[in-house]
């Protein structure tokens, strides 16, 4: 039956003409129409018919080795399927078309196709029950706290866009899980891995943080709201670098730090500062998200020369830390109205488009397009969906 309902949805996008020729030549509407392209493009050539799910890589890669779990020699060979984190990538683009479109296509995509598949992941077994990293067909797997952030925030926007209760009660249930994470190690915070806690990560706590100021603004509970207070508290106090004011990977057990820097993590405490200070009218809150996005600015990109031997300044880092953080700068845009940070952002995304898309239409993690790869990530192409359909006002 999956099968079937998969074949009907991505018909459906073909007949509507949702292929990368048929993208319209400018203005928002090409914003638009990119994202719509990705999203059918992703859905027919990824798809994986036997599970309804995506695969990892397009052309599958038999010799993929994945670097982004914690379970490192011992993690899953000759996967079938994705693993959650760039699966999910389609729910936050799926919603972000939906919402910015109002199109019911893409919630009838959402509700036939994306979460069904979704739901393969759900581990019910463990309590709290939540999303494991690779789907439950397989045994289990890792569990990880912002992966669940990053579902339980897509939750939040997929209720606030059509009122169904069982996508809030979904997010509740998520919220619950990843405060589970939560204790008084290290004075508080969230680790990043349930079944290996030696480290608290900015990417738990931050997207945790946003979660919360959703889910209040949404309920109007105070426990919502204190939760994001102590957690971006915590957050800022333990891993902000005061240099620069961009933030720190993760704090060890012994107190050490991992200093890497990502763009997703001074994103969504952008994003949590930003919400903070419209509910509060703490003039703190909005100082903190800006000198944020400033040093994120100053340190994430740079002048670069692209494929085609022009320079321009670029976002360095892989495409999904850089969406994450773009829901920041908008947020904060929304506030301040600064249009530098996204507009960068913006060009960077329509270039990659214009310039270095392959023959299947997809796109490397390098936006200057210098660097390529055969075999591209599904998580690099997922993610520009909802980037195309956050940038088509911004000019």
């Amino acid at each position: 039956m999956r099968i079937k309902l998969t074949l009907i949805i991505l018909l459906g996008y073909l007949l509507c003409g949702a292929c990368s020729d048929s993208v319209k030549d400018s203005g928002a509407d090409r914003d638009i129409s990119i994202a719509d392209s990705m999203y059918a493009n992703i859905l027919t050539k990824y798809n994986v018919e036997k599970y309804g799910l995506l695969q990892e890589t397009y052309p599958a890669n038999p010799n993929n080795q994945v670097t982004y779990l914690a379970e490192g020699s011992e993690q899953k060979r000759d996967q079938e399927v994705s693993f959650l984190w760039p699966y999910s990538g389609m729910l936050s683009g799926g919603i972000a078309l939906y919402k910015t479109t109002g199109d019911a296509k893409y919630l009838q995509s959402l509700e036939e196709r994306i979460l069904p598949g979704l739901e393969l992941y759900w581990d019910n077994t463990r309590e709290p029950n939540c999303y494991q990293s690779y789907p439950m067909f397989n045994g289990e797997s890792d569990r990880f706290y912002d992966d669940n952030d990053w579902l339980a925030i897509d939750f939040c926007d997929l209720y606030a866009l059509t009122k169904n209760e069982k996508y809030l009660e979904k997010a509740k249930a998520l919220y619950t899980y990843i405060y589970s994470g939560w204790d008084d190690v290290l004075g508080g915070g969230i680790y990043w891995c349930e079944q290996k806690k030696t480290s608290k990560n900015t990417c738990s706590n931050a997207p945790a943080t946003v979660l919360c100021m959703k889910l209040y603004n949404l309920t109007k509970d105070n426990a919502y709201l204190e939760q994001a207070k102590k957690t971006y508290d915590w957050t800022k106090n333990n891993l902000r670098d005061p240099e620069d004011c961009v933030y720190w990977d993760n704090v060890r057990l012994d107190g050490s730090i991992g200093k890497e820097k990502y763009t997703y993590n001074s994103g969504q405490m952008i994003q949590a500062g930003v919400l903070l200070y419209q509910q509060s009218g703490d003039e703190a809150y909005l100082k903190d998200a800006q000198e944020t996005a400033k040093g994120a600015y100053q340190r994430f990109t740079e002048v670069r020369k692209a494929i085609d031997g022009t320079e321009s300044r670029f976002y360095t880092a892989s495409p999904w830390f850089n969406v994450i953080l773009l829901r920041g700068l908008v947020a904060l845009y929304e506030v301040d109205h600064n249009p530098e940070y996204i507009r960068t952002m913006a060009d960077n995304a329509r270039y990659a488009w214009d310039h270095t898309r392959d023959v299947n239409g997809f796109l490397d993690n390098d936006w200057t397009g210098v660097k390529t790869k055969k075999h591209k990530w599904l998580l690099d192409n997922a993610c520009m969906v909802e980037l195309f359909s956050e940038i088509n006002n911004i000019k």
